[in-house]
């Protein structure tokens, strides 16, 4: 028979909230309780009659704590099978069934994050708890087991559902949470002690998830993992899609780069930059930008440094787009832009990443080292006889931002601050320098005195040469290929300027 009816409980928690109800009603259902610490402290003063593990065990709390529940007396009761021979030994040593166990563990991970602190890190290791919760989910047949406070108000629904008993569906729902939760805080401990060192492990456990409106195409279903309320306030809009999720993922990267204290704004489509600038006030970064491209902007994602006004909100607002990020809106602005229930308005808490990144592959995962290094002019060798402008340095350093956030071959042409052509996704780097020069000529811009940036090195000086022509001054580059003194060779001999960084910003 599956139906079990619960007249014994072991209660050792971290988190009290929500749990009175849950005692409460234990309590009513005439459960016995064993408990110990803090935990039962907190029951007595409900007025509550409970038992210590201490009395039960024949053995004080010992080591500061550290040794509480670690005894047979209590693991006995838990791991028995409700069979003839379990039972009859647990007669034969005086050990009580315990049919239900409550824990919620020590806050490991949020002291992590909350301290360097290794010792008191190390105390946060719960070990009694996660014991608790194993051995009670091992023995799912005969035992439920609440892992964690976010299951409490599950079982307190299934507690007065059921009066007081569970049928084997909940108790192995229920172990299944708690081999999530083990498993979670095991990773979590792993990766801390981990960090630093040369041990390769591609070990993450992710607590949240949401599911998305669709995968990358309608058809397929998706999910993110990840905590996005950490990062985001989700002001106005429509459920959140996969391809939504890539494209801002794209758009934060690409704004971590800009100082706040330099009015940008980007627009982005299907992950790459089609327009950017850098302005002296938000509602010009946005024209500039909006230039750029003012095609392929339609359905992109757009994403400022900083607040938006009023006035930037007016001439965005016309436009159809997927997601707007912002760090901040004036209120007058958003109240306007939230006029379109569809449109989706991120405030952004903060331009964060992993310092690693990873993606599936194959029948496995990829890790690395996200590609954080934002170059400065001190990064910049010069290559040719001719050393760039000031006003062109600054373009070259802009330019290599920009390139660094298309999918390669890359290329980008900049003029004062703002991306007036780009070229992307091509198998040759010919072909992306034609496409950037191509959509420059479209949008009406004047290449002359332009600069332009590759995310690799050029194997010939084919692509220098397509530049010079239409006006490019200046040319940055990571420099590495064997014929660097080819296009080395022709800038000096038409007096450009080129500048070598050193590093690649190859983007599959």
């Amino acid at each position: 028979m599956s139906a079990k009816k619960i007249n014994s409980a072991l209660i050792s928690v971290y988190s009290k909230d929500g749990l009175e109800e849950i005692v409460r009603e234990l309590n009513r259902l005439g459960v016995k309780i064993y408990s110990t610490g803090g935990t039962q402290g907190f029951i007595e003063g409900l007025g509550i009659e409970v038992e210590t593990v201490e009395k039960l065990t024949s053995y004080p709390s010992i080591l500061d704590g550290r040794v509480k529940t670690l005894h047979p007396k209590v693991f006995g009761g838990l791991l028995a099978r409700r069979e003839e021979s379990h039972l009859a030994q647990l007669k034969e040593y005086g050990i009580p069934e315990i049919d239900l166990v409550i824990v919620d563990l020590y806050p490991f991970e949020e002291t992590v994050a909350k301290t360097k602190d290794e010792d008191a890190i190390v105390e946060k290791i719960d070990i009694g708890g996660i014991s608790l919760i194993r051995a009670a989910a091992k023995n799912y047949r005969d035992v439920v087991v609440v892992p964690s406070k976010e299951e409490y108000e599950l079982f307190f629904k299934l507690l007065k559902e059921k009066r007081g008993s569970s049928e084997l569906e909940d108790r192995r729902e229920l172990a299944r949470r708690a081999f999530k939760v083990s498993s979670n805080y095991d990773i979590a401990i792993f990766n801390y002690f981990n960090e630093g060192t040369t041990d390769i492990s591609f070990k993450y456990s992710i607590h949240r998830s949401d599911i998305l409106r669709y995968g990358e195409n309608p058809h397929q279903s998706g999910v993110f993992f990840g905590d996005f309320d950490k990062l985001f306030d989700k002001l106005s809009g429509k459920e959140i899609s996969f391809n939504n999720m890539v494209d801002i993922d794209a758009a934060v990267q690409v704004m971590r780069e800009f100082k706040k204290d330099e009015p940008t704004f980007a627009i982005l489509k299907h992950t790459n930059t089609c327009g950017l600038a850098t302005r002296p006030t938000m509602q010009e970064a946005w024209d500039a930008a909006l230039a750029c491209d003012n095609v392929s902007a339609f359905g992109g994602i757009f994403v400022s440094n900083g607040s938006l006004d009023l006035a930037t909100a007016q001439s965005i607002h016309p436009l159809f787009y997927e997601v707007l990020i912002a760090p901040d809106f004036e209120e007058d602005a958003l109240e306007l832009l939230r006029k379109k229930k569809k449109r989706i308005l991120l405030k952004i808490k903060e331009f964060k990443l992993r310092k690693r990144s990873f993606r599936s592959l194959l029948n496995g995962v990829v890790e690395q080292d996200a590609d954080l290094k934002i170059e400065t002019e001190a990064d910049l060798h010069l290559a040719t006889k001719k050393a760039p402008a000031e006003s062109e340095i600054n373009d070259l350093l802009f330019a290599n931002i920009c390139v660094k956030h298309l999918k390669s071959n890359a290329i980008a042409l900049v003029k004062d601050k703002q991306l007036i052509g780009m070229g992307c996704g091509q198998p040759s780097r010919v072909d992306s320098l034609k496409q950037a020069i191509a959509k420059a000529q479209a949008f009406g811009f004047d290449l002359k005195g332009g600069v332009m940036a590759s995310d690799a090195f050029f194997p010939f000086p084919d692509c220098v040469e397509i530049a010079d022509k239409v006006g490019i001054t200046a040319v940055i580059q990571p420099g590495g290929s064997i014929r660097d003194g080819e296009s080395i060779g022709y800038c000096d001999k038409n007096e450009m300027a080129m500048v070598l960084t050193g590093t690649r910003h190859f983007k599959h």
